[in-house]
C-alpha cells in the first residue's frame, strides 16, 4: 500500500512533536513502517486505524516503552534544540520531557483513594521537596508547602471532574466513567506538555463519551498542551480532533483534518474494504 504524503510542516512555534520515519520491528514482524507526522501545541491529534494497525506500538515508542528500530521522535518544548525521545530512558520521557500517558486498560491503584491516586502522580516533586525523605521525616517547611500544593492540585482536579465527594473512596469503587476521567486527571497532575491517551473512551456510554469530549477540549484550551489520542470511537475522534493520522498495517495512509480524513478513499477502503467488481 502506498504511504500517504506528509502533511505540511507547521510553523516552528506551533510544532510540539515531530515523528520522522518511525519504524518498529519485532523479529520478522514489521509493526510500524516509516511513519512520519507532526503534532502541534494546543491541538488534539487523533491516531486511528483498524485493529492491528500499529497505533499502540507507535504510542509505546513515543512514551519510551519501546525503543524504535529506526526513526526520530523530537519533542519541541522550548526554543532551541528538541528533546530526542528515542534517545532517552523511558522514565526520563515522563520526568524531564514531561510526556504523560494513559492506557487502554485502566491502571489506577484500585485500593488507594481517588485523592491518593492523584497525590501519587506528584511523587517525584514531593520526593525532591523532601530532600529524598530526610526533610519530609522532620516536617521541613519546604516539604509541608509542597505537600499542601500537591493536595490542592489533586482536590482541584477532583472538583473539576465532579468526583470531590468521592475523594476518600477507593479508586476501584468509582463508576467506570469516573475511573477513566480520574486516570486522565492523574496524568495531568504531572504537568505534561504532551498528553498521550490510549482509548480513553473504551467502555463508555454515549453520555460519558460526550463528557469526555468536553473534558479533553477544556484541557487543550485551558492547559495549552498537545494531546495525542488513539481512539476507536469516531464520535470522539471526529468531534474533537484538530488533526487526524490514519494507520493501516503499520503504515500511514492519510493525514489531515477530520473532514479530509472522512472523505479519503484510502481510509474508506481500510475500514470498509474494497468493493467487489463484477
Amino acid at each position: 500500500m502506498t504511504a500517504a504524503p506528509a502533511a505540511p510542516l507547521p510553523a516552528a512555534t506551533d510544532r510540539l512533536l515531530s515523528v520522522q520515519n518511525l519504524t518498529m520491528r519485532f523479529g520478522g514482524l514489521l509493526a510500524v513502517d516509516e511513519v512520519s507526522f507532526t503534532a502541534r501545541r494546543r491541538h488534539i491529534t487523533g491516531v486511528i486505524g483498524p485493529n492491528g494497525a500499529g497505533k499502540t506500538t507507535l504510542f509505546n515508542c513515543i512514551t519510551g516503552f519501546y525503543k524504535p528500530t529506526v526513526g526520530r521522535i523530537a519533542l519541541y518544548r522550548d526554543e532551541g534544540e528538541p528533546m530526542l525521545l528515542e534517545q532517552m530512558a523511558g522514565y526520563m520521557i515522563g520526568q524531564k520531557a514531561r510526556v504523560a500517558r494513559t492506557f487502554q486498560n485502566i491502571r489506577l491503584f484500585p485500593g488507594m483513594s481517588a485523592l491518593e491516586n492523584l497525590m501519587v502522580a506528584q511523587h517525584n516533586r514531593l520526593m525532591r521537596a523532601s530532600g529524598f525523605t530526610f526533610l519530609g521525616l522532620f516536617g521541613a517547611p519546604s516539604y509541608r508547602h509542597a505537600e499542601a500544593e500537591a493536595k490542592e492540585k489533586a482536590v482541584r482536579w477532583l472538583q473539576r471532574l465532579g468526583l470531590d465527594h468521592l475523594a476518600d473512596n477507593p479508586a476501584g469503587s468509582l463508576p467506570y466513567g469516573g475511573q477513566r476521567r480520574l486516570e486522565i486527571a492523574r496524568a495531568m497532575c504531572t504537568d505534561p506538555v504532551l498528553l498521550c491517551l490510549d482509548e480513553p473512551a473504551a467502555g463508555l456510554n454515549p453520555r460519558e463519551s460526550a463528557e469526555l469530549n468536553q473534558l479533553l477540549l477544556q484541557i487543550r484550551d485551558e492547559a495549552g498542551i498537545g494531546i495525542l489520542l488513539i481512539e476507536h470511537d469516531m464520535s470522539v475522534v471526529m468531534g474533537i480532533s484538530d488533526h487526524v493520522v490514519v494507520l493501516d498495517y503499520g503504515r500511514k495512509i492519510a493525514d489531515g483534518t477530520p473532514l479530509e480524513i472522512q472523505r479519503d478513499p484510502a481510509v474508506i477502503r481500510a475500514y470498509l474494504g474494497e468493493e467487489d467488481k463484477d
